[in-house]
C-alpha cells in the first residue's frame, strides 16, 4: 500500500537535484528509490513496495528495532546533550563496550563518525609515537575527512585521480589471494604480503623517516570483502611494533559481530591491536563512533573534546543495542546465516563462469564477477546490471571492489537464513540470464554459458558498443526519470 508524503516522488528528486551537492550520490542514481520506512531487513519504499535490505549494515540489529526505538525515545524525552558534566548512560555504556575487548583495550574515547574516529585514532598513534607516518592498504577506504582521503588509495582510485601521495604515506598491496600479488596457491601468502609491509618501513628508513602506524580494516570491505590471508596480520603487527608504530585496527564495517562468534573481526586473525575504531554499527543508524585504546596511549594524548561525542542519547541507543546483540544471540546468527549464504553461493559457483570468487566472513560476503575464470578479466558492467536487476527483484545488493565488480552482502544481523536462501536463488536466475546474453553476443563461450529464463539484459552497456554518459542521464528532465534504459547502481562510501 503506498505510503502517504508531504510531497510527490518527483517533487523529492527535483529538490534533492537543487538543493543538494551532485558529489552526495544515490544508490541508482538515475532512477533512485524513495525509502519512506523500514522494519528489521526491510526497506519500504512510497509505492508500498518492499525490499530485502543486504546493504545497510548501519542498521546493524534491524532498522528501527523497537528496543532500541524506545530506549532512544525514552532518553531523548530526558536529556540528549550534557558536554561537559557527569551521565550514566555515558559511563555505564563505556563499561559495557569495554568489556567485548580484549583486557589490553580499555580506555574510550567517543565522536559521531567513523571518519571522525579515524583521524582520531591518528592523533593518538602520533601523540603516542611520536611518528607520523602511516601505512595503509592500496584497497583502504578509511573516511571522508582531508587526512583520511590520503590514507584511502580506493577513493582517488575509482575516480582516475593522479593524485600525488603525501610523504606521511606508506601503500602497501591488499593482502588478497584472488586478482592479488600473491594467489591462494602460495603456501606462505600472508608471509609474503607481510614482508611487503616491512618493505616499506624499511625504504621509510632509508628516507629518514619513522612509520608511526599501520591502519587496516580486519576485513577489507570497499576493496570487495578481502579477507586476509592467515598469519598476515599476525606477521605485520610484530613488524610495526618492533619499529616503535603501533597498529590501528578499523572495526568500522567488520566490528560488533558481524563477523560471527566474536564480537570482533581482528579477532578472527588472532590478532589485538594497540587502537580500535568503531562506527556505523554500535548505533543502530543513529550518529556514535567510539575510539578504544590502551591506557598509555590514551594518556599520551593531552586534550581532548567532543560536543556531541559520547552524548547521553547516543550512548543509550549503543547500549541498547549491545543488549539486542546479547538478548537475541546476534552473533551466532551471523556466523550461521552467513555460512548458509557464503555455501549458498559456492554452491552455484561452478553452474556459473562469472563467478569467479566467493568469500567473506560471517555477515560480510563478497562476489567477485569475472569474464573469463582463466584471465580473470573484471565483469565491472555485469556487475551494474546484475544489482539494477536484483532491485527489480526487489533485493538490494552492493558493488564494491577496486574494479567495482564485486557484489557484496553486509545486511543486518536480524537476516535469517530463508532471507540467504531467497538471495542465493534470486542472485543465480538473474546471473544465468546475464550469462546467456553474453554468451550471444560472443563475450562468453556458449557451452559454459548458463542459459537462464530471466528477462532480456541490455548488453550494451556491457559491450560498450553504445557508451552512454551516466552523469547527463542523471540530469535528464523529469519524464526521463523512470526511463529503463541502463540503469546503474552506486554505492559510494560514507562514514
Amino acid at each position: 500500500m503506498p505510503e502517504k508524503s508531504e510531497v510527490s516522488y518527483r517533487q523529492t528528486l527535483q529538490m534533492r537535484k537543487s538543493f543538494v551537492g551532485k558529489s552526495c550520490r544515490l544508490h541508482f542514481e538515475v532512477s533512485p528509490l524513495k525509502i519512506v520506512r523500514a522494519s528489521r531487513q526491510y526497506l519500504y519504499d512510497d509505492t508500498g513496495q518492499e525490499y530485502l535490505d543486504c546493504i545497510n549494515n548501519a542498521s546493524h540489529v534491524g532498522h528501527c528495532h523497537p528496543h532500541v526505538v524506545s530506549v532512544g525515545q525514552e532518553q531523548m524525552s530526558k536529556l540528549t546533550c550534557s558536554y561537559g558534566f557527569l551521565n550514566d548512560q555515558t559511563a555505564m555504556y563505556a563499561k559495557h563496550l569495554i568489556s567485548t575487548l580484549p583486557e589490553s583495550l580499555c580506555v574510550c574515547f567517543f565522536v559521531s563518525s567513523g571518519s571522525e574516529g579515524n583521524d582520531l585514532a591518528l592523533r593518538l598513534a602520533a601523540s603516542y609515537t611520536k611518528k607520523h607516518d602511516v601505512i595503509c592498504l592500496d584497497e583502504a577506504y578509511h573516511g571522508n575527512l582531508g587526512n583520511l582521503v590520503e590514507i584511502s588509495p580506493i577513493t582517488y582510485k575509482r575516480l582516475g585521480l593522479k593524485h600525488q601521495l603525501k610523504e606521511w604515506v606508506h601503500v602497501a598491496p591488499t593482502p588478497k589471494t584472488f586478482r592479488g600479488k600473491f594467489g591462494a596457491d602460495e603456501p606462505n601468502s600472508g608471509q609474503l604480503y607481510a614482508n611487503e609491509v616491512l618493505k616499506l618501513i624499511q625504504k621509510a628508513k632509508q628516507n629518514g623517516r619513522e612509520i608511526g602506524a599501520f591502519i587496516s580494516e580486519s576485513i577489507i570491505s570497499a576493496g570487495g570483502i578481502v579477507v586476509p590471508p592467515e598469519n598476515y596480520f599476525t606477521h605485520v603487527y610484530r613488524y610495526i611494533r618492533e619499529n616503535g608504530g603501533v597498529c590501528i585496527a578499523d572495526e568500522v564495517q567488520s566490528g560488533l559481530g558481524r563477523c560471527g562468534e566474536n564480537y570482533w573481526g581482528f579477532q578472527v586473525h588472532n590478532v589485538v591491536p594497540d587502537i580500535v575504531t568503531i562506527g556505523k554499527p554500535i548505533g543502530n543508524g543513529y550518529p556514535l563512533s567510539a575510539v578504544v585504546t590502551t591506557k598509555d596511549i590514551a594518556d599520551s594524548l593531552s586534550i581532548f573534546s567532543s560536543t556531541f561525542g559520547g552524548n547521553p542519547l547516543a550512548c543509550a541507543i549503543g547500549r541498547a543495542v549491545l543488549e539486542v546483540i546479547e538478548n537475541e544471540k546476534l552473533l551466532s546468527s551471523a556466523k550461521n546465516v552467513g555460512k548458509c549464504l557464503k555455501d549458498g553461493f559456492n554452491e552455484i559457483r561452478p553452474k556459473h563462469p562469472m563467478i569467479g570468487d566467493v568469500r567473506g566472513v560471517g555477515m560480510m560476503v563478497g562476489i567477485e564477477l569475472v569474464m573469463d575464470r582463466e584471465n580473470q578479466k573484471p565483469a565491472t558492467e555485469t556487475a551494474e546490471i546484475l544489482a539494477y536487476r536484483m532491485k527489480e527483484k526487489k533485493i538490494i545488493v552492493g558493488i564494491e571492489g577496486p574494479d567495482k565488480n564485486v557484489i557484496v552482502l553486509l545486511p543486518p544481523l536480524c537476516f535469517t537464513i530463508d532471507n540467504a536462501r531467497f538471495v542465493v536463488q534470486t542472485f543465480s536466475e538473474v546471473l544465468a540470464s546475464i550469462e546467456s546474453e553474453a554468451a550471444s553476443v560472443g563475450l562468453m563461450n556458449n557451452k559454459e554459458a548458463v542459459w537462464g529464463h530471466a528477462e532480456s539484459v541490455p548488453m550494451d552497456v556491457i559491450t560498450g558498443q553504445h557508451s552512454i554518459n551516466v552523469s547527463n542521464l542523471s540530469d535528464m528532465d523529469e519524464d526521463n526519470d523512470h526511463d529503463t534504459v541502463t540503469k546503474r547502481a552506486r554505492y559510494e562510501e560514507v562514514d
